[in-house]
Order: C-alpha cells, then structure tokens, then sequence
C-alpha cells in the first residue's frame, strides 16, 4: 500500500486536526471534485473516490485510532473488505450541510421539489412616477386558480364522490429511491394516479369539473415604498394559485412595478436628469428658470452668464429619495441646451445680422480663435 495517500494528506489536514475541520475539508473537496461537477475531467471520479475513502476513515473515531497508529497497514487488512474501497453511505447534511435540497440543486438540479404549493403568479402594475417620490397605497384586482366555492376544493359534488388516492395516501406525491455513485437519492414526484391532487374523483363538481380550483375575481391590496424603481417586484404571500392538492399550500404573488416616464425627468437611481433649452441671450447674459417639480417645492435652476451648450448644473438633493433610507435623496443634473428660433422674423434676423457685425469686432479674428480652441481641448 505504499502507492496510497495519506489519508490527512488527501484531505489537507493535520493529524490534530479536529472532527469538525475533517467535516469541513471533505465538504469543500467534495464539492469542488465532484464528477458531475467536472464532467471534462476524467481523473474526477478518482479524486472524487479517494476523498471519500479518506472522509470515511478519518470520520470514525474507532477507524482513525486505528489509522493513526497502523496507517494503511492496519491489522487485519483493509476496513473495507477484500473488494476494497466502494463508497460509503455518507449522509447529505454530512457533504452539504443542507439535506437533499442542497445538494440535488447544486449538482442535479431541484428534484426535490414540494408538489404541494401552488404555482406562484406574476402580474405587471404601473404606478405614476409621483410614486416614486411619495410612495403610496394601491391594489390590483386579478383572476386566480382558487379553492372552488361549490366543492370546498374537494373537486366533487358530494362528499362521497371523492376519495384520497390510495398511491400517495393523499399526499399528492411519491418518493423514489435510486443510487447515484455512493449516495442515495431521493426524488420526490408528483402521483400519477390522482395527478398530484392527492384524491380520486369519481363525480365531479359542474364548477371546477373534478380540479377543485376555479377562476375567482379577489383585490389585492400593496404598498409601495418611496424610491420604488421600474422593475421591482413585490411579494404577496399566499395570493398565488391554490395547490392542486387537498392539504397543500397556496403560491404567491409576484407584483412587478412599472414606474410610468415624468413629462421631463429622466432616471438614474435615485438622481434625476432633465435638459433645458434656452435662447441664445439666456446663455449669454445668464438667467433664472423656475419649475415644478416632484416635492412640490418649486425646483430654481440659476444658469450663470458666459454658459455654453452641453455644461451641467447639479442640484444637490434634490433627487428621489433612497430607499433604504427616506432621508437620502439624490441629485438632479440640468443639461444646457441651445434653442434657436426655427423661422426667425425679418426683424429678428437684421437685429442678429448687426449683433454678428458687432461681436465679430470684439472678437479675435477666426484663425486665432481656432488656435486658442485646439489648445484648451488639447489641455483638458
């Protein structure tokens, strides 16, 4: 057995190392080497088999004594047999901490689904963009799958017409048990017989037809909170279709937020961005713009002389609220924006032509304009 790992070594462990940290090393290899994780690989499953060996020894205290003083040349030859080494029923909470469903949704996908629960629902609601600011209370009237009224959800028009399926003992579902490799795997599915009702109907109720769910009318009502953006989903509990079994759960209610456009404002978080067009003597000789805005506070934008097309001005602020925290807002951003008149006046047009004539005197001339321009871009 010289050509055998030790076992601590395989692990990455000290031989002082406590059952907790052994617990913990297998784990996180297990994990990491598992076959169905590594399916490129084809030394896996090797490392995969040799992990397992040396967790099953060094997890038993009688076999790790034994390990610590022997090593592999224990008395008595292999604790495994003659036929070596072929996997042990190693417990799920042991690998993955988390039972059946930890380990099945990481490497082979949720099996172990619950049939029980209704199937959760998922509706798209608009909010006016004033929500975003305030908040607010709403509700939403909706068609849902619900127990029917006729039948009590026993699907049948009397009591003796409904029995629990003898297969799953109204239950709904079945438990299969098969092997993967070393671990035992436990698939729960939905019964055949009574489709996952958990009963068998031999005389239907006239408002379900044997479901023992019908379409019903219900309001649901919600609140939303300030800073609420497009895209948020609420949860409802419970709201959901009705389970097709007798003793099951209802699913939820997915309300997904479609926060509508503001007339000017547009959305980045919690800040607010908005373009002002303004002539031409606004940006030049500088000016007061005074809006309303989303607080009811009127939103005053001082643009100064000099402005040019495209430069910002930020209002601290002044934005959406955070919503983690109502008093936390954002910033609103003014882009400048230059307006001109798409069909001037006669008069206009004269007054702009000697306005021209006049500033083109105070100017430099256009080649040294062009010089000066190219070297504050070549700076910035």
């Amino acid at each position: 057995m010289a050509d055998k790992r030790d076992y601590y070594e395989v692990l990455g462990l000290e031989k002082n190392s406590s059952e907790a940290e052994v617990k913990s090393a297998f784990r996180s290899l297990a994990r990491k080497h598992h076959p169905d994780k590594n399916p490129d690989d084809t030394d896996s499953e090797r490392r995969f088999k040799e992990i397992q060996e040396a967790y099953a020894i060094l997890s038993n205290p009688q076999e790790r004594r034994k390990y610590d003083m022997f090593g592999h040349d224990r008395p008595g030859g292999s604790p495994f047999g003659s036929s070596g080494f072929q996997g042990v029923n190693i417990s799920f909470d042991d690998l993955f901490g988390g039972g059946f469903e930890s380990i099945f949704s990481q490497f082979f996908g949720d099996s172990h689904s619950n049939s029980t629960k209704g199937s959760d629902l998922l509706v798209r609601h608009s909010v006016p963009f004033q929500a975003a600011f305030h908040g607010m209370d709403d509700e939403l009237e909706i068609e849902v799958l619900k127990e029917c009224n006729e039948c009590g959800g026993t699907g049948s028009r009397n009591p003796e017409g409904s029995r629990l399926c003898p297969t799953c003992d109204g239950r709904g579902r079945i438990d299969e048990i098969s092997m993967i490799g070393p671990f035992r795997q436990r698939v729960r599915k939905e019964c055949s017989p009574c489709r996952g009702s958990g009963r068998i109907v031999s005389d239907p109720c006239n408002g379900c037809r044997g479901d023992g769910r019908s379409f019903q009318s219900i309001k649901v009502k919600f609140s939303i909170r300030p800073g609420i953006s497009t895209g948020s989903r609420l949860r409802m509990r419970g709201q959901g279709e009705a389970s097709t079994s007798m003793n099951g759960s209802p699913g939820d209610l997915y309300i997904e937020i479609d926060v509508e456009t503001h007339p000017w404002f547009e959305r980045d978080g919690t800040d607010l961005l908005m373009a002002l067009p303004l002539s031409y003597a606004d940006l030049l000789l500088g000016t007061r713009v005074e809006l309303p805005h989303v607080d009811h506070e009127a939103l005053n934008i001082k643009v100064p002389a000099g402005s040019i097309p495209g430069e910002t001005i930020t209002i601290h602020g002044r934005g959406l609220p955070n919503p983690r925290s109502s008093k936390r807002r954002g910033d609103v951003t003014v882009v400048l924006k230059l307006e001109l008149p798409k069909k001037p006046s006669s008069s206009t047009t004269k007054s702009i032509r000697a306005l021209r004539e006049q500033m083109e005197s105070e100017l430099p001339n256009l080649e040294n304009r062009v010089r000066e321009e190219a070297s504050k871009r070549r700076k910035s």
